[in-house]
């Protein structure tokens, strides 16, 4: 399996994003040969260009950007998917499509409200997705990723957030109830998996998650316990908690066995330096 990844070409669209980045940088350090055009490279009408692997998006910042995530998840893909040709092509969308629901398997129905502006990233997500599967093009399938946790210092994410504020300022305000529980995935498990989805999937979508929720307050107990920092809860605050989601289809076809968490909090604190020991 390595072996003929390595012998491919892979395009990676959204290389300086989080994910992008590692994930082209991943493929580069081991003697792929990935390109890595910026968006609107008219340079990549009419060439060939393998394996693509989709990873232009927005996250945390979709509600302030409305018509840039309509962009970035819809009217990008289609411009590529109508003009390019490849190997086969890589969406990247997201596990937040399960948050309405009460299961989260590739097979279950995904519930939006198009009057919900929350809803306006799933709603984007679900377009493109919808747009990679009416091409004709046999290989195309969806990666669906939990929330990916790495280094990130530039993420507005909400661990990100969490992680600054307790370095930098030694106290975490939540804005979500100590409840709340969501799935997390490492960079390192997911820039691992898609080159193998990318080449060998025989699936259309696949879940890439940990299979297992952390509720804010075991992560809170564990980043507390590395930093000594507060943590207060904003004025109200709202329980949201997601659908375990399932993992059985990855797992079963490439033997995906993710990293955890909370035993990583431990060494992912220390990498988010503050500005002022940047500074000394």
């Amino acid at each position: 399996m390595e072996d003929n990844i390595k012998t491919s070409q892979f395009t990676v669209f959204g290389a300086t994003g989080f994910i992008g980045s590692h994930l082209s940088r991943s493929l580069i350090d081991r003697g792929v040969v990935c390109v890595t055009p910026f968006r609107d490279d008219p340079l990549i009408f009419g060439q060939h260009l393998g394996h693509v692997i989709y990873a232009i998006g927005l996250t945390a910042d979709f509600r302030e950007r409305p018509f840039d995530t309509v962009r970035a998840h819809v009217l990008n893909l289609m411009n590529i998917l109508e003009n390019c040709t490849f190997d086969s092509f890589l969406y990247l969308s997201s596990t937040r499509l399960y948050l309405k629901g009460n299961r989260a398997e590739e097979t279950d129905e995904v519930r939006v409200n198009s009057s919900d502006p929350d809803d306006l990233y799933n709603l984007s997500k679900l377009m493109g997705e919808s747009v990679c599967f009416s091409t004709a093009h046999p290989n195309v399938r969806i990666a669906r990723l939990s929330n990916v946790f790495g280094r990130n210092e530039n993420s507005e994410d909400f661990l990100s957030s969490v992680i600054r504020d307790a370095m930098d300022r030694g106290k975490v305000v939540l804005k979500s109830s100590m409840a709340s529980e969501k799935d997390y995935v490492s960079i390192e498990d997911v820039v691992e998996v898609l080159p193998k989805i990318a080449v060998f999937g025989q699936q259309q979508i696949y879940n890439i998650a940990s299979g297992e929720n952390i509720s804010n307050r075991v992560l809170m107990a564990e980043i507390q316990k590395c930093t000594s920092c507060s943590v207060t809860m904003a004025e109200q605050t709202r329980v949201v908690r997601f659908p375990e989601i399932s993992t059985a289809r990855i797992r079963a076809e490439f033997g995906f066995s993710p990293r955890k968490l909370i035993p990583a909090i431990a060494e992912l604190i220390p990498q988010y330096v503050t500005k002022d020991a940047e500074d000394d």
